[in-house]
């Protein structure tokens, strides 16, 4: 069992002391069940909820914690180590109330003026299209992979409003549950309990304070007092993403060790097993990196392209260390009642999401840092 972790609340408006130890205790009581039924159970999502995740970045005004970039990866880090797909859902739900912090004052107190906890689920690919209406926008489109969404209270989704001439202008969306759809076309064979299906919209009227400009959010610009709500999204860095793997990855590890302990075992299978330790460490270590870099905030282009690059490498040592555990393990370890089999599917599927990948999140930029631009 890894240690409890527990979020800063001795901020002003962060509200009573919610510990992470009961989510995690909880989700781990639940994640087979969750692998099997491809769904978080009703428990853990009460955990979920009342650790507080959502409110973590909604300022202290809407009884918010304001809490830092550090303390939310380290306790997603904690609950990926008994259940990542808990940890996948715990995080996106509260970078999506970092991106909705974008909305105009009036679209906050929606979102929030009656519950600070409410969940938001975000679509971030322009999938959909949008028109200007009356008083907003009408809203139509198909958006995939939305993590969170079975029991979101909002989703954000970013559409393209077509322009005459030009490229279309990109603007997200916040609707309430009840006036979209959900189609259940999750079905991957890792982290199969994230929820990631498809929201359906179909001629909606979002009105104007319930929508942002897409470069908002890309940029960092944002008229909010916190310093959270005015980052660029690159500096971000895929960090939303890799502290759940990481996490997975240290799971994988603590089952493993739970399966050899007092067991005889090979120079090769504790050599292996300290390989996968070192990699996983060294992935912790970049992660914390990453948080620096934003609650200090370092935005220089050095900066954010390293954080990039530390995103995807890390994702790297995540697979490597669980693929060396696995050999460890052996057969048994790939048996479908052992927890190492589930964390291996975990961190495999996680870490294919295009956040993760070098080609599209850090080539070109790191490559550039280092090696000044092409000629």
């Amino acid at each position: 069992m890894p240690a409890v972790v527990q979020l800063d609340t001795d901020r002003p408006g962060s509200g009573p002391a919610v510990p992470t130890d009961e989510l995690i205790t909880t989700a781990a009581r639940f994640a087979a069940q969750a692998d099997a039924t491809r769904e978080l159970a009703p428990e853990v999502i009460t955990a979920l909820r009342e650790a507080g995740f959502a409110r973590h970045f909604v300022s202290a005004a809407w009884g918010g914690r304001e809490g830092s970039f550090e303390e939310l990866t380290r306790a997603v880090t904690a609950v990926a180590e008994v259940c990542p797909a808990t940890a996948w859902c715990a995080s996106l739900s509260a970078y999506s109330a970092r991106f909705a912090a974008h909305l105009p004052q009036e679209g906050h107190r929606a979102l929030w003026g009656a519950n600070p906890d409410a969940v938001i689920a975000t679509a971030l690919m322009p999938s959909g299209k949008a028109a200007a209406a009356d008083g907003g926008w009408r809203v139509n489109g198909r958006w995939g992979y939305v993590s969170g969404v079975d029991f979101a209270d909002w989703v954000l989704l970013c559409g393209a409003i077509p322009a005459p001439e030009g490229p279309p202008q990109l603007r997200f969306f916040a609707l309430p549950r009840g006036s979209y759809q959900v189609s259940k076309t999750w079905d991957s064979i890792g982290m199969r309990a994230t929820g990631s299906h498809t929201v359906l919209v179909d001629d909606v009227l979002v009105p104007a304070h319930l929508s942002f400009d897409r470069t908002d959010m890309i940029t960092g610009r944002n008229d909010s007092e916190l310093s959270a709500h005015r980052v660029p999204f690159q500096a971000v860095g895929g960090l939303t993403f890799i502290a759940p793997v990481v996490g997975a990855a240290a799971g994988a590890l603590n089952a493993t060790a739970a399966a050899l302990t007092g067991k005889r075992r090979t120079p090769a299978v504790e050599l292996a097993v300290v390989r996968a330790s070192g990699r996983i460490d060294a992935a912790r270590l970049l992660l914390t990196q990453n948080s620096d870099v934003l609650d200090g905030r370092k935005f220089t282009p050095d900066h954010m392209a390293r954080n990039e690059r530390n995103a995807t490498f890390a994702a790297e040592m995540a697979i490597e260390a669980v693929g060396l555990l696995v050999k460890a393990a052996g057969t048994s370890g790939l048996g479908e009642t052992h927890a190492l089999q589930r964390f291996w599917r975990d961190v495999t599927s996680a870490a294919s999401h295009v956040a993760l990948q070098y080609d599209t999140a850090a080539r070109k930029t790191y490559s550039t840092v280092l090696l000044g631009p092409e000629a």
